[in-house]
């Protein structure tokens, strides 16, 4: 029963494996705490450093638009030579000559330079207004896009910790049972030897010995499974070693049961939807301010010089050219593209406020179940240890009742076989119970 949990719980860290690549470092050793593993894997753990990547792109987009309401300064120096001269025609009858005549001339110098410096500058656009707006909040966006990845990687950590922590009693019941069979075929030996016993009964307890040796083999693999997954979920090679330094109890499941209620605002992906609903809304106003004209103010000084010879960097004559302008662009028609995307981003917005509304449902949903299931694991773990205890004694009694021939072997191997099975149970019920207890804490916001 419980060798059919651990793979179930270690199918999330497989997926994980899978996409790992081999490190050839040297190995260390990592000694972790709970809080430490989790401090490691926010610097470490791909998805985490992704997110904060994303943070700092949208650093760079934000100073994208602020640049649109920055002034933009450019120059040029640009020189031109002409191997043919442009010619111009000039009506006839200027110097006297037939109407509807022309007479070609040639108008220039061989060589023309000019250098000039422009400046634009946007005084109002609606769009650009409404994105420097937004920055604040898209930065809020993007911050909470990251915790939202750091607490989803946070319950995996949480989760797999403390099933390998739970992980230790479990060996150290399989120790006491193999050491307790251990016992008992050192004293069915010295029973078969004086006559008390037959040869039956030491196979039948060599069996069991043999079992509970495989069992535990098979456990030890499961757990350096689970401890692969939890390198690569923190981010730490394979090859390095994990040593996990909490320890987790009864008491420690059960503190602080449901003392808390659950509360929206308190849940990150809930916090996320609402700055989702925020930047849709700057969305709508920013395609509703695209119908108001667009005021920029432009400049330009320029100098030009002409030569017949290329001359520029000699005495001569450079004539200056300079503008202030003042320009309004109206939008009067747009095929209704304008229409369109406000109307669009509206529904956008309505899809995250059903998203919104939903997820609300979802939270209700997930912390009543969450309650229910973590309430139902304490009471479980005081049944099922009570369940434990009452085995180990009946099995202490059965031996001793063996050793004096008043129990068979049957009846021993029953007994070892219930305490097993209530060994069993009591451990599954710290698994499910260490699970409900995360659970619980990250339905109500508080993990």
């Amino acid at each position: 029963m419980l060798l059919q949990k651990i793979p179930k719980l270690s199918i999330a860290f497989l997926l994980v494996i899978i996409t790992s690549n081999a490190n050839t470092q040297t190995a260390t050793q990592h000694k972790f705490s709970l809080q430490q593993a989790v401090d490691f894997a926010k610097k470490n753990n791909v998805q985490v450093k992704n997110a904060l990547l994303n943070i700092k792109i949208q650093e760079q987009n934000n100073r994208g638009i602020t640049a649109a309401a920055y002034p933009s300064i450019s120059a040029n120096v640009g020189t031109t030579y002409y191997i043919d001269i442009p010619t111009q025609l000039i009506p006839g009858q200027i110097f006297g000559g037939t109407p509807g005549s022309y007479i070609p001339v040639q108008f220039g110098t061989k060589y023309t330079t000019t250098a000039g410096v422009q400046l634009q500058q946007l005084l109002f656009d609606g769009q650009v207004f409404v994105g420097l707006k937004a920055r604040a909040v898209s930065m809020q966006w993007k911050q909470k896009e990251y915790e939202v990845t750091e607490e989803a990687i946070k319950v995996n950590i949480n989760k797999i910790y403390y099933q390998l922590v739970v992980s230790k009693s479990q060996i150290e019941l399989l120790d006491a049972n193999i050491a307790r069979f251990e016992k008992l075929k050192h004293d069915v030996n010295e029973m078969y030897k004086n006559g008390f016993s037959e040869k039956l009964d030491v196979d039948k307890v060599d069996v069991t010995l043999s079992n509970l040796k495989t069992e535990k083999s098979k456990v030890n693999n499961a757990i350096e499974v689970g401890y692969i997954g939890l390198k690569t979920l923190i981010g730490i090679p394979s090859k390095d070693t994990l040593v996990l330094t909490d320890k987790i109890t009864d008491a420690d499941i059960k503190a602080d049961a449901l003392i808390d209620s659950a509360n929206y605002d308190d849940r990150k992906d809930y916090q996320y939807l609402q700055l989702l609903k925020k930047l849709n809304e700057f969305n709508i106003k920013r395609y509703q301010l695209s119908y108001l004209p667009v005021i920029s103010l432009n400049g330009s000084y320029s100098k030009q010089a002409q030569r017949n010879k290329y001359t520029f960097f000699e005495k001569g004559d450079w004539f200056t050219t300079s503008y202030v302008g003042l320009n309004i662009a109206v939008p009067i028609f747009s095929g209704f593209g304008k229409d369109a995307k406000v109307k669009q981003s509206k529904l956008e917005l309505q899809q995250v406020e059903n998203n919104i509304g939903s997820l609300k449902l979802s939270i209700d949903g997930e912390t009543e179940q969450a309650k229910l299931k973590y309430k139902s694991a304490i009471e479980t773990i005081d049944a099922q240890k009570r369940n434990m205890q009452l085995a180990e004694k009946v099995y202490e009694q059965t031996k001793k009742k063996f050793e004096i021939g008043t129990a068979s072997n049957t009846d021993i191997t029953n007994a070892q076989t219930e305490l097993k099975t209530a060994q069993t149970n009591y451990i599954s019920a710290l698994y499910d119970a260490v699970i409900a207890k995360v659970d619980y804490l990250k339905a109500i916001g508080k993990l």
